[in-house]
């Protein structure tokens, strides 16, 4: 495809494997059954994908617990009541909370990339976590015996190892889930939080060459699970300036949501740098109604008009289920969307005769 496009990375999880997660916590099945369910669950995900058309797809996030959380499947040094996450229609999301040293990461995303390599042969894009997300698990009080310069010291070193090993097993590219960026703002609007993230993600991605980072995106958005945002009050010139500050080769962002897209795309075009290219969201995935690929292609046409055509890509939003217990879409619409943002991309790239 001439204008390339990608999904983002969670793709709603079937109910039958949802009532089975919720059956293994209370004991009712063995892991053996939950891992079957798994398999059927990735193995779906995989065929529907490839029947949008993707030339490059995800796992679907179909066995992670969550995009945030899962490197901490495994990892015992923590207790409830972390930070809390909170969203406009009032639900709450809480991390956990860090009880004692070292860390280390329980699981790593490579082990999500093997497993969907089995299914297929279409290049595959794996989402870590962005460390600033995990530095949140740290507390206020501090930890006896475990400073916060070791935590953080230890956590540069276990998510490099986990971009590492995504990039080593064969991912077409890896995706940082930055989300708590636009948040900072929200929670420090002197920028002071924000500008301590990207310090922190850029500590991680100095570890990588040049052309390795080509090959390293970050996406950022307001946050989508359950239908609701965390953020999206927050105005987006607050926060680019400084994301385009990140030393990696793509960005992925939320824009099909945002009211004012030629105002964002003009700060967009104000900080892209030179050796960066943005994938732009053309799809909603908050919005239950499914985009048409002539809307997807006018708004790619739009984006045109102020970005090179050589250094942009199109995107969904954000995932369509980010945490696993989410049920808001539907796996029809999410598949329905996609569908429509690869038509949609193709018809663009027609129009402008690339």
């Amino acid at each position: 495809m001439p204008i390339q496009s990608e999904p983002i990375g969670s793709i709603p999880r079937p109910q039958e494997l949802i009532d089975g997660v919720a059956k293994f916590q209370a004991g009712r099945i063995g892991q053996a059954e939950l891992d079957e369910l798994y398999e059927q669950a990735l193995s779906d995900t995989i065929r529907r994908f490839e029947k949008t058309g993707s030339t490059v797809i995800t796992d679907g996030e179909q066995t992670k617990p969550s995009f945030v959380t899962y490197p901490l499947a495994g990892f015992e040094k923590l207790a409830p009541g972390g930070v809390t996450i909170p969203f406009e229609d009032g639900h709450t999301r809480q991390l956990p909370v860090l009880t004692g040293g070292p860390f280390r990461y329980g699981t790593y995303a490579a082990d999500y990339l093997a497993r969907a390599q089995r299914h297929t042969d279409l290049p595959i894009k794996q989402a870590v976590i962005a460390p600033s997300a995990l530095s949140l698990l740290y507390p206020a009080d501090g930890v006896p015996g475990y400073v916060r310069k070791e935590f953080i010291d230890d956590l540069v070193a276990e998510s490099a190892a986990d971009i590492r090993r995504a990039l080593d097993g064969g991912a077409a590219s890896v995706q940082l889930d930055f989300t708590e960026g636009r948040l900072s703002l929200k929670l420090d609007p002197s920028k002071g939080l924000l500008r301590s993230f990207i310090d922190l993600n850029n500590r991680v991605l100095a570890q990588f060459s040049d052309a390795e980072r080509q090959r390293i995106g970050v996406h950022t958005c307001p946050g989508g699970d359950q239908d609701s945002v965390h953020s999206l009050d927050v105005d987006y010139l607050e926060l680019l300036p400084d994301l385009f500050r990140l030393a990696a080769g793509n960005f992925y962002l939320q824009l099909a949501s945002e009211t004012d897209q030629r105002r964002v795309l003009d700060i967009i075009s104000r900080n892209l740098q030179a050796d960066q290219r943005v994938f732009i969201g053309v799809t909603d995935p908050i919005n239950p109604v499914v985009e048409t690929p002539e809307q997807v292609r006018d708004r790619i046409l739009v984006a045109a008009e102020y970005l090179p055509l050589d250094r942009m890509g199109t995107c969904d939003d954000c995932g369509f289920s980010p945490f696993g217990d989410d049920t808001s879409t539907s796996r029809d619409t999410a598949f329905a969307k996609i569908a429509a943002r690869v038509e949609g991309t193709h018809l663009a790239a027609e129009a402008l005769g690339v």
